[in-house]
């Protein structure tokens, strides 16, 4: 979702030089047109704006895919108009996505036999997969509490300050206490002991992130799981972990079958994986998978026949297209875990040349991890003169969109540059980036230093004075000054998007 906002300074009107030989009119922006307009002029009016988005392929920003095969735009093209809910219309496309939530689950380590259907529902991304996987585990607590008469008014959830923004909707949205665990500079996942020390008879589970979406960094699991199991027999509390899967869910098994993160470990009860990031699919497709059917509440689940037969559903939205559940399944066959593998090892590899091409620099500090997802996150050196906002200013010359972003709670003064290597950012195109990442760094070294001219106002570099005794910053203070004044420019530049 965007929420809508609108130049203070825009004309209210559109023109369209192409345009103009099918219109004479000019077209309102903010009101729909009195008249119609002939397909080729709607078409080219649309087009001409649009020339000015950014390339999705130097989006370096993202995770989502922006690549598929041609024969799968084809099933994508065929399928827009099927609505996904219309299971009794649809039959084949709900079977395909029953098959796509039992190879993940299977992909993770479900306890399902072979014979048995898996747990779980297509979404339209992670976002709406860890809603529906945090309401299972609130209905179930205020269950249990209910049957021992306790109050179940005040749930909460531990997290690490680095989860992306959707785990703060769940807890705004249905009202449950969200307990994070700060960053430390130089550690930049969740604590798993500081977590497990924030668990409480109120807490409905702990979610672990394997992927951060600051560094690509995995959370120790296993270590959360043994600290947990440990807590809750001296407790007698069952307190479960969610595993937030989004960008790592289709990088782990393939690349590190052996780390244990999934199923296999008892108290992981549901799992969310992204099939628009590493699944290789295009935005609009994500997938929650439950341990077992006692693990989503059946109350939970909505039975409808207006459709023509009994359907359940268990979404946040009801219709929606069934284009990227096929492209699911396409991917699924078309590569198998062969295909997969051989992706991620890739990635991995062109995201090693690119931490290789940074540090060659000698400029760079790289914050990201050799095991995680294919990233990399880095910051300067020396930001005493310039910043990674410049450098990602500079970038864009060139098309590249590489964000720059401050770290959260206890880390502010940390600020980074990243990198996502997805399947189609080339070796090729890694070397166009590391040149370009030097042309702008011998281009900011060249011009006088934006830091001191712009935090100016904010507090004096070197003049300042302690009684009669002049007093000078150090390099760290000057730093975490530059930072967060950054951090404000850059919210003021924001765009309203959720």
């Amino acid at each position: 979702m965007v929420i809508s906002t609108t130049e203070t300074d825009s004309r209210e009107i559109l023109n369209s030089t192409f345009a103009s030989r099918y219109v004479r009119a000019a077209i309102p922006r903010f009101k729909m047109p009195d008249n119609s307009m002939p397909k080729e002029a709607a078409y080219q009016v649309i087009n001409d704006e649009l020339m000015l988005d950014g390339n999705p392929r130097l989006n370096l920003a993202s995770f989502v895919t922006t690549w598929m095969e041609p024969e799968c735009d084809k099933l994508v093209m065929a399928s827009i108009n099927k609505n996904y809910v219309d299971m009794d219309e649809y039959p084949v496309t709900t079977e395909l996505q029953n098959r796509c939530v039992n190879m993940i689950a299977h992909l993770f380590n479900t306890p399902v036999a072979d014979d048995k259907t898996a747990v779980g529902v297509g979404t339209v991304g992670s976002s709406e997969a860890i809603m529906l996987a945090g309401l299972a585990f609130k209905r179930k607590w205020q269950q249990k509490r209910k049957e021992q008469g306790k109050p179940y008014d005040k749930p909460n959830i531990v997290t690490g300050a680095n989860v992306q923004v959707c785990w703060e909707k769940f807890a705004r949205y249905f009202e449950v206490e969200l307990k994070e665990v700060k960053l430390e500079e130089g550690y930049y996942v969740m604590n798993p002991v500081k977590a497990v020390e924030l668990v409480d008879e109120n807490t409905i589970c702990v979610a672990a992130i394997l992927g951060s979406t600051l560094t690509g960094e995995f959370e120790d699991v296993k270590l959360l799981h043994d600290l947990l199991t440990k807590k809750n027999e001296e407790t007698g509390w069952d307190t479960p972990i969610h595993v937030d899967a989004a960008s790592g869910g289709f990088i782990a098994p393939f690349l590190y079958p052996d780390l244990e993160w999934d199923f296999r470990l008892p108290l992981v009860k549901s799992i969310n994986v992204s099939g628009h990031k590493y699944g290789l699919v295009y935005a609009g497709v994500g997938w929650v998978v439950w341990r077992t059917k006692d693990d989503l509440p059946d109350e939970l689940v909505f039975h409808i026949n207006y459709l023509g037969s009994d359907q359940p559903t268990f979404t946040l939205n009801f219709s929606k297209g069934s284009s990227q559940i096929i492209a699911q399944y396409y991917q699924f066959i078309r590569l198998g875990f062969e295909g997969y593998k051989n992706i991620m090892e890739n990635c991995m590899g062109n995201a090693r040349a690119l931490r290789e091409g940074l540090e060659k620099t000698g400029r760079f500090d790289i914050l990201s991890k050799d095991v995680g997802v294919p990233l990399v996150a880095f910051s300067l050196k020396d930001s005493s003169k310039h910043t990674v906002f410049e450098i990602s200013e500079g970038l864009r010359k060139f098309g590249w969109i590489v964000p720059a972003y401050t770290m959260p709670a206890n880390a502010e003064n940390v600020a980074v540059l990243r990198v996502v290597v997805r399947e189609d950012f080339s070796h090729s195109l890694v070397e166009r980036l590391i040149s370009h990442i030097e042309e702008v760094l011998e281009e900011i070294d060249s011009l006088p230093s934006r830091v001191s001219t712009k935090t100016a106002h904010v507090i004096p570099m070197v003049n300042e004075t302690q009684g009669d005794k002049p007093l000078k910053k150090s390099v760290r203070e000057t730093q975490e000054e530059v930072t967060r004044h950054w951090k404000r420019f850059v919210k003021g530049r924001r765009a309203g998007a959720c």
